[in-house]
């Protein structure tokens, strides 16, 4: 299982959901008051990352600002200031920007190899937040803060990597859609719960917290059974299946048609395991599609399957539609005692790799 910080999204928005207007003007949502609160935040994080268009369009300076906090962190046997963290596609990154010349405190940037030059930061050539996250939580980071702009929080989100969300919205509307929105299109795999509210003047804060489940790995292991449903022959139902131990560790992998072209995914990832192997008991299916709970090509479904091999969680993306029969294997896990996680936000993915089956659509 990959270690990664703890993920604070801090963001203050308008009420209809901009972090921006479309001026050449930045727009002040916060008070006072909430600059005091996203201050404690800061202080509170190792590690402050925002994308490098926030960095080009706002210029900021990523700093505590508070004296008494920084004299806390410092008597902590804490650096002064947390590291600033930036993500680079293009490297078009202006050496003289705050990030780089304000605050004696590490900067890292991630960016793919070679397009970063002339910046007084470390250069780490990683993509992938999922190796960003593992490679801050080997250099010390334990709790990273968040702070934009809408294309990082749409990544982070979507992706599943958000443990908690602090939202200040602002009492007034934008209204311009030429503006800078808190998120973009996305599926959003991971839902969020309300733990808290705080009014500061007319500034409502909002936290939340990420629902346990499904965690990031099991996003992380839900989207690698959906890609191997690209092995799939031709004109077969294309479904992918992982198995993990309780530790996370991969055991085995399948998809339909895989061995023996009647296999369906989870039967495929099954067959290679050995009957009775003791991991099982642990262990959690992920698969792109709702296992079958009946079927003319084998004589055991791949709901019944389960139930023998004994695994005690299963995650998919999508219900199997009743195009070819009414598939009750969610409900006949789940009435057997089985913890059966539906993850409909990535369903689309399943869909469109089964466009070529009558009566799929996306």
């Amino acid at each position: 299982m990959i270690e990664r910080p703890h993920v604070l999204l801090s963001a203050a928005v308008s009420l209809d959901g901009y972090l921006d207007d479309a001026s050449d003007t930045r727009l002040v949502l916060s008070n006072e008051e909430d600059w005091a609160r996203v201050d404690g935040l800061r202080a509170a994080s190792d590690a402050i990352l925002v994308g490098a268009n926030t960095v080009r369009a706002d210029d900021p300076r990523l700093l505590v600002r508070s004296p008494e906090l920084v004299a806390k962190r410092v008597a902590e046997g804490r650096p002064e200031q947390p590291v600033k963290v930036t993500l680079t596609r293009s490297g078009s990154l202006d050496p003289a920007a705050q990030f780089f010349t304000v605050g004696d405190t590490e900067k890292l940037v991630y960016a793919p190899p070679g397009v970063v030059t002339g910046v007084k930061a470390t250069v780490v050539e990683l993509s992938g937040l999922n190796k960003i996250l593992a490679d801050l939580h080997a250099r010390g980071i334990r709790r990273l803060m968040v702070e934009g702009g809408g294309a990082i929080h749409t990544q982070f989100l979507t992706e599943g990597l958000v443990d908690e969300l602090h939202l200040a919205v602002a009492p007034f509307f934008v209204g311009d859609t030429r503006a800078p929105r808190f998120v973009g299109p996305g599926a959003f795999p991971r839902g969020l719960t309300l733990t808290g509210t705080t009014r500061l003047g007319d500034i409502a804060v909002l936290e939340y917290h990420a629902t346990p489940e499904p965690s990031d790995v099991d996003i992380q292991h839900l989207r690698e059974a959906i890609a191997l449903a690209e092995n799939c022959p031709p004109r077969t139902f294309r479904v992918g299946a992982v198995i993990t131990a309780a530790d996370g560790e991969v055991l085995s992998t399948g998809f339909s048609g895989d061995g023996d072209p009647a296999n369906h995914a989870e039967e495929a990832a099954l067959a290679k395991l050995e009957s009775g192997d003791p991991r099982l008991a642990e262990a959690t299916m992920y698969t792109s599609l709702e296992p079958c709970s009946s079927r003319t090509s084998h004589p055991r479904s791949c709901t019944q399957l389960i139930l023998d091999a004994g695994i005690p969680r299963v995650v998919f993306a999508w219900r199997e539609p009743s195009v070819f029969v009414d598939c009750v294997g969610a409900e006949t896990l789940e009435a057997a005692g089985r913890r059966v996680i539906e993850v409909p936000a990535l369903a689309a993915d399943v869909r469109r790799a089964n466009t070529h089956i009558p009566g799929v659509h996306l």
